[in-house]
């Protein structure tokens, strides 16, 4: 069931491969969780998963908030949800035990950013060597800041994704859905200046980043780039590669962009998930507001 779980997410859903990674390592562990506490719902070769109840679930939760962050537990309820109810709607199951049980309460953190000027210092930190490397990573992170690229869009990104005359990226993100995202002059001239080094590179990949075996660049690698140059640069504060997309789209909203541009921007389905950058905005409100104010 978990194959075919993993099989429908990938051809029908255009689940990503690191996605579906943690589909199924949350789903093994959850084996693993009834094998040791309730061995009666586990057969000899799998576990009996129509045996498994709503007080089973509920019990699992627990388990997990012991040494796990309310998220992570949100996500790994949100894995069993719906890898139930994939089964009942193939017919293999006749209902979903975790469909009622409700996840732990989240506390809501306001996503890391850069300011302007540290987002710029970043950008610049890649490509003081003039190596050919530091020109790819010159691209990468002109991309994630200035196209608000989740990073396993830009680790996806092909060569056909590419209109470089016109201007803009061929994205296409979770649910395989699709998106136009135009491209600013210095991520374009970046972009540019690593493509001239990689076509004379041979390479049997469409990837638009390759690592120096010529082969796509992973997310990992990416995310350790992005790492490096917060290093170098000596930035106060770790920002991951998903913070220069929040900076990306708090950026645009500090300067005059609409709510629902961001959205088509960032590829949200749901204007809510956008709408958090509203709170970054309140947030320098407050602080102008306390700094200036008489009576603040």
């Amino acid at each position: 069931m978990i194959e075919d779980f993993l099989a429908y997410l990938k051809t029908e859903r255009g689940a990503s491969p690191h996605t579906l990674k943690n589909y199924l390592r949350d789903l093994n562990e959850f084996a693993l969780h009834l094998r040791e506490h309730f061995p009666e719902l586990v057969g000899p070769k799998a576990p009996r998963w129509g045996g498994v109840t709503v007080r089973t679930i509920r019990s699992y939760v627990a388990f997990l908030l012991r040494k796990n962050e309310p998220a992570s537990v949100g996500r790994k309820l949100s894995t069993l949800k719906s890898f139930y109810s994939f089964a009942v709607k193939k017919g293999l199951l006749s209902a979903n035990p975790a469909r009622s049980v409700k996840g732990p309460k989240r506390p809501k953190i306001l996503p890391r950013f850069l300011s302007v000027d540290e987002a710029f210092g970043l950008m610049e930190e890649a490509g003081k060597t003039g190596k050919e490397s530091e020109r790819r990573d010159r691209a990468l992170l002109e991309l994630l800041y200035g196209a608000g690229l989740r990073v396993s869009e830009l680790a996806g990104l092909n060569l056909g994704d590419l209109s470089l005359t016109d201007r803009f990226l061929r994205i296409r993100g979770k649910g395989n859905k699709e998106r136009i995202v135009p491209l600013g002059g210095k991520a374009l001239g970046a972009l540019e200046a690593y493509l001239r080094e990689r076509d004379k590179r041979p390479s049997k990949t469409s990837a638009v980043f390759l690592n120096p075996q010529g082969t796509r660049l992973s997310v990992r690698s990416i995310q350790r780039r992005v790492d490096h140059y917060q290093l170098r640069g000596g930035l106060g504060r770790k920002v991951s590669p998903h913070g220069l997309r929040h900076s990306y789209a708090t950026h645009l909203l500090g300067n005059g962009a609409d709510l629902r541009s961001i959205q088509q921007l960032l590829g949200h389905s749901s204007l809510s998930t956008t709408q958090k950058y509203t709170h970054l905005s309140l947030e320098k409100l407050m602080e102008i507001y306390d700094k200036s104010h008489p009576k603040a």
